[in-house]
């Protein structure tokens, strides 16, 4: 039994040798790319989820709005209208299943931290978790991280991250 428990323990200390280098190269990846830089001053959004972003869509051109971006996610609701009236239906879930479990993650972190943040999200937070349970609540935080990570990408200019991060 020793046999095998050591060769267990040898193969997780390779493996965590392995994640701390790919944890390095990413940081690494993410302070030297200047959009890495500007997703990385959004809540929520860190090292990981900006380089798989950026990995995943470039620049964002291939979207032309916000909603596109965070739809191709799997993060928007579905939508039903009928005689003036809108009703939001579940979410899909549909798109990029790796980018949409990061993004609602970096939205439970931010959510974990909601009194530490910029008023205007704090106060947001508040109501929306006052009306929703907090699983929803996350979802819809992270609709609304890819819609700035996509103004952001799109956008281009080093103003826009500031001015997504203070202004909610």
């Amino acid at each position: 039994m020793r046999v095998p428990l050591t060769e267990s323990r040898l193969e997780m200390q390779y493996l965590s040798r392995q994640i701390e280098e790919s944890d390095k190269l990413i940081l690494r990846i993410a302070s030297e790319l200047e959009p890495c830089r500007r997703l990385v001053a959004i809540p929520g959004i860190g090292p990981v989820i900006a380089t798989a972003t950026i990995a995943a869509i470039g620049n964002g051109a291939a979207f032309k709005k916000g909603r596109g971006f965070a739809a191709w996610l799997g993060v928007v609701p579905g939508e039903h209208s009928t005689g003036g009236k809108q009703t939001l239906t579940k979410t899909s879930r549909r798109g990029n299943r790796y980018l949409r479990k990061l993004f609602v993650q970096g939205a439970h972190a931010v959510l974990q931290q909601r009194r530490t943040q910029s008023t205007g999200l704090s106060t947001w937070l508040a109501q929306l978790t006052t009306r929703k349970r907090i699983q929803v609540a996350a979802v819809a935080l992270a609709n609304k991280l890819a819609r700035m990570v996509w103004a952001v990408l799109y956008k281009g200019d080093a103003d826009q991250s500031e001015h997504v991060r203070f202004n909610w």
